[in-house]
């Protein structure tokens, strides 16, 4: 029985232990995951904007092509009021000429009709007394009446050409205030057309200042993690695989050559993986993952991204220290990603790490880092 509750307490205390270690180590991925949160939150955003700016560019392009199609028919409606304006000018030049003219008829039928009154003062007889013979008598009688009919005829074609140029120039005039109101409505149209791009052009300014505001901020968390990436002298776990450790040549890394991407979002989009274990190729992990089997053990699989190790390996009983061992896997939890690098050797308070990806390039490196 005693023994039944020496172990049951043993197993509490560890219990106690486990949970009070995962609690430490879980605080420093709060920071990250902080990071990791506002990247996603600052790219989801920047999607919502690249999808607006897309609607908007599609809408400008409506607008330009009514802009143009307005100006087209503005150009042909301008040419017809040119037209217009020319013919209501020749028939108010034409209109002229006939008054001019029906006036000069009027003149002359004046002048005869005068003439006439002063004939018809002179008796036939005398008329026929002052003529050569009975002959000449009736051809001024019939010249006289001819004159009056051709006066006549005159007037009546001049006075008939006059009211035709009138009736064509009031439909000119008419036609041509009908074009210029019909012009005026079209650049109405386009005037609005303009306006409604030029408020399209400054919605898209306004989303693009608030894309790139957000990818400095996105550049600015990535180069802090590049920065932790490279820190000598950063806190570190170890994570420390079973089995005996053989040495390896880190140039046989099989994915050297493989796709390389740096998207934030989850899984490999960039044509970079997954690789055999899980990971995106040319990363940190990936690498990591690998050098542990090239070092003669299981490979860590499926861990995540390298902040993730330190509780994923809690989770499946991987032992971790806060000192290193030749063959641990030091696991950075800083930046958006953290970092994994494989510990070569270790000397005093250095180890020396092997690793990719440090610089967010997906090339390898190698560096003396301080671990206390």
């Amino acid at each position: 029985m005693k023994n039944k509750v020496s172990v049951s307490q043993k197993v509490l205390v560890l219990l106690l232990i486990a949970v009070t270690v995962v609690g430490f180590v879980a605080s420093p991925f709060a920071k990250a995951e902080n990071i990791s949160s506002e990247i996603s939150r600052l790219q989801q955003e920047n999607a919502e904007y690249d999808e607006k700016i897309a609607d908007l560019e599609e809408q400008a392009v409506g607008y330009e092509d009514a802009i143009e199609k307005l100006a087209a028919k503005i150009a042909a409606l301008q040419g017809k009021i040119d037209e217009n304006t020319s013919q209501q000018a020749r028939l108010k030049n034409e209109i002229a000429e006939a008054e001019k003219e029906l006036q000069k008829q009027k003149d002359l039928l004046g002048i005869n009709i005068r003439a006439m009154y002063l004939e018809g003062d002179i008796s036939t007889l005398e008329m026929l007394a002052s003529s050569k013979d009975l002959s000449d008598f009736v051809d001024k009688e019939q010249y006289r009446n001819s004159v009056q009919d051709k006066i006549k005829v005159t007037l009546e074609k001049i006075q008939a050409l006059r009211l035709k140029l009138k009736s064509q120039k009031e439909a000119v005039d008419l036609l041509l205030q009908e074009q210029v109101a019909q012009q005026g409505q079209l650049s109405a149209s386009r005037q609005k057309q303009h306006d409604m791009l030029a408020y399209n052009q400054a919605q898209r300014e306004a989303f693009n200042n608030k894309t790139e505001k957000n990818q400095k901020r996105i550049e600015e968390l990535i180069a802090a993690q590049r920065q932790a990436n490279f820190n000598p002298d950063g806190g570190y776990y170890f994570l420390r695989f079973e089995g005996a450790v053989r040495d390896f040549d880190p140039a046989n890394y099989p994915y050297a050559n493989a796709g390389f991407g740096m998207s934030p979002g989850p899984g490999c989009v960039d044509n970079d993986g997954p690789d055999k274990w899980g990971y995106c190729t040319r990363q940190c992990v990936s690498f990591a993952a690998w050098a542990v089997e090239a070092s003669g053990r299981e490979a860590p699989m499926y861990y995540g991204n390298a902040r993730d190790w330190v509780s994923a390996a809690y989770a499946r009983g991987v032992s971790v220290h806060r000192s290193p061992m030749p063959g641990d896997v030091a696991i950075s939890t800083s930046g958006y990603w953290g970092h994994a690098m494989y510990v070569k050797s270790v000397s005093g308070n250095s180890f020396y790490s092997l690793e990719y990806n440090g610089g967010l390039n997906g090339l390898p490196s190698h560096q003396y880092r301080v671990w206390n």
